[in-house]
C-alpha cells in the first residue's frame, strides 16, 4: 500500500498528539524533514509525493521511537549547534540552547585574546560532543585546544565532530579526569559539567533521564562535585589574565561562585537563560594567592 508525504506528516502528527507529545505537527516536520532530508517549503509543495515502503518505514519507527519520549535528535542522531552539525552517542550529553549562550559569552573574550597575542587556547573539560570548544573554533580561527572526558565514546564522538565541522586541526581529545592529565596553561578554561543532585535526577523528564548519559548529568549529592574539583585545579592550568567560564544549573550561581571565589577567582559575569534563570557564570583568574 503506498503512502504520500502528506498523508504520512498527517499519520505521524495523529500519533505524537494521542501520545502526549506538545506540538506534535512542528515535531513530526522535524523529524521526517531530517530523516528523509525535505525542507520546509517541499512540505507544502510535495504533499502528494509517493514515498518508498523503506521511507515510510523509516517514518514509522522514528515516530514510534518519539512516542517512547526519545528525543527528536537522538533519533536522528545529530543536532544543530550554533554553525555546526554535531553527531549524537549514548555516551554523550545532547547539547541544549542554554550551551550557545555560553559560547556566545566566550567569542569575543577569544577574539580578543587572540587580537592580543595571536592565539587562544581553550581547555573544555567534560567536553561530550565537543560542542564548545568546537563552536569556538570554528568561530574564531585563532582558538585551539584540547577537549576532555572520562568517557571514550565521547571522545571518539567529539574527534568525529572535528572532522564533520572542519577544525580537527585545531583541535585534540584526551581521556582526562577533569585534570589529571593536563600539564599546560590556557587562556580560557570552559566547561558545561555534570550538576544535577543525585536525588533529583530520577524526578527529570524521560527525554533527559533515560536517554541522556547519567554521568553527564549526576553531579553528586548536592550537584556541586564537579565544581569543586574545577576550582582545585583551573588555577594551576589558567593563564594569569585567563578567563573561566562555567555552565550552571539554575539556583547555583550563589553555591558555585563561593567555591571559585575560595580558590582566588574573581567573579566577572553572569547570564540568564531564555528561562530567566541564572545560567553562566564567568570569572578571572585574580591574584595568585
Amino acid at each position: 500500500m503506498t503512502v504520500t508525504l502528506g498523508e504520512i506528516v498527517a499519520r505521524s502528527r495523529r500519533r505524537l498528539t494521542e501520545s502526549g507529545i506538545a506540538d506534535a505537527a512542528r515535531e513530526a516536520r522535524l523529524l521526517i524533514g531530517g530523516l528523509l532530508e525535505i525542507d520546509a517549503t517541499a512540505f507544502i509543495t510535495g504533499e502528494g509525493r509517493i514515498l518508498s515502503a523503506d521511507d515510510a518505514s523509516r517514518v514509522d519507527d522514528a515516530i514510534r521511537r518519539r512516542t517512547d519520549r526519545e528525543p527528536i535528535f537522538r533519533i536522528l542522531g545529530r543536532r544543530p549547534f550554533l554553525r555546526l552539525v554535531l553527531e549524537l552517542s549514548p555516551e554523550t550529553l545532547e547539547p541544549r540552547p542554554d550551551t550557545e549562550l555560553l559560547v556566545e559569552r566566550l567569542v569575543p573574550v577569544a577574539r580578543e585574546t587572540v587580537a592580543r597575542q595571536g592565539r587562544c587556547r581553550v581547555l573544555d573539560l567534560g567536553t561530550g560532543t565537543g560542542a564548545i570548544l568546537l563552536a569556538l573554533a570554528d568561530m574564531v580561527p585563532g582558538v585551539s585546544g584540547i577537549g576532555t572526558d572520562i568517557a571514550r565514546g565521547a571522545l571518539e564522538t567529539a574527534a568525529r565532530n572535528a572532522d564533520l565541522n572542519g577544525v580537527a586541526d585545531r583541535v585534540t581529545f584526551l581521556e582526562s579526569d577533569w585534570f589529571s592529565r593536563i600539564d599546560s596553561r590556557f587562556d580560557v578554561i570552559v566547561s558545561n559539567p555534570p550538576y544535577i543532585a543525585a536525588p533529583v535526577i530520577e524526578t527529570l523528564a524521560d527525554e533527559v533521564r533515560r536517554f541522556d548519559p547519567r554521568r553527564a548529568l549526576d553531579g553528586g549529592a548536592d550537584g556541586l562535585d564537579a565544581y569543586r574539583s574545577i576550582a582545585a585545579g583551573a588555577r594551576e592550568h589558567l593563564e594569569k589574565d585567563g578567563t573561566l567560564a562555567l555552565e550552571i544549573g539554575f539556583d547555583q550561581r550563589h553555591s558555585v561562585s563561593a567555591l571559585m571565589e575560595a580558590e582566588g577567582f574573581l567573579f566577572e559575569d553572569a547570564l540568564r537563560d531564555l528561562g530567566g534563570n541564572d545560567r553562566v557564570l564567568v570569572f578571572s583568574a585574580g591574584p595568585k594567592r
